[in-house]
């Protein structure tokens, strides 16, 4: 399936996708959105075996340059790989999620779907992030996480505890991160295109913390390219 016009169009304009075999896409929300971030934050540690493996890599979100710049320094991702959009227009032309739509503010929509209202799987991923999941990686690597038993699982507490430390750095810089709510329910999507622009690999997020199929290994899809 080749990729979406607009998508192939933003590239042209904000990547050199030309240099690689492969090109991974990652449509963001806001680029305070609790997926937004987590997401940054799971696709750093690969960066350097997707650069081995000649796989461009491209973080598009919903904000503005003072917002990446900020985005970046918290992540740890390179500011030359993000693109910020200050719409949700090319979420649109892929036909991405807007979000639950209750014809009210959207502060209100997002309660909702924080709720699990208009976001399947959000709660799941909530509860997850408490009880612990002895099927993930552990996140936090100190001595009081240790003491629940070891560092071989993502321990009870520990994801909870890494959403909120993201949690507080959105709030702390609410308005650099999120100059214009008007986007706070946009959902995102991940691309992986070939060398001719095929879609070889799509999802698309239809939740809060929901942003790839298998959050307990949210980069496991990356297996069969690197």
């Amino acid at each position: 399936m080749l990729a979406p016009t607009s998508l192939l169009e933003f590239l042209s304009k904000h990547s050199s996708s030309n240099d690689y075999q492969k090109n991974l896409i990652i449509i963001c929300g806001q680029l305070g959105d609790f997926d937004s971030v987590e997401y940054a934050q799971a696709l750093v540690p690969a960066l350097d075996r997707l650069r081995q493996a000649d796989i461009n890599v491209l973080l598009i979100g919903i904000g503005d340059c003072l917002g990446a710049d900020r985005f970046c320094v918290y992540t740890g991702f390179p500011r030359d790989q993000v693109v910020v959009e200050p719409n949700n227009k090319l979420h649109r032309d892929c036909s991405l999620y807007e979000g639950l739509k209750t014809g009210l503010n959207p502060w209100f929509n997002l309660l909702l779907m924080c709720a699990g209202i208009g976001s399947p799987g959000t709660l799941k991923e909530v509860l997850r992030g408490y009880i612990g999941d002895r099927s993930a990686q552990s996140r936090i690597h100190n001595s009081l996480f240790n003491l629940i038993g070891g560092d071989e699982f993502l321990r009870p507490f520990e994801l909870a505890t890494v959403r909120l430390q993201n949690m507080i750095e959105v709030i702390s810089h609410w308005n650099i991160y999120v100059p214009n709510y008007q986007w706070l329910c946009q959902r995102g999507a991940t691309f992986i295109l070939n060398s001719e622009n095929d879609v070889i690999y799509s999802y698309f997020d239809t939740g809060i913390l929901g942003f790839s199929e298998t959050m307990a290994e949210p980069l496991s899809f990356l297996n069969r390219y690197i």
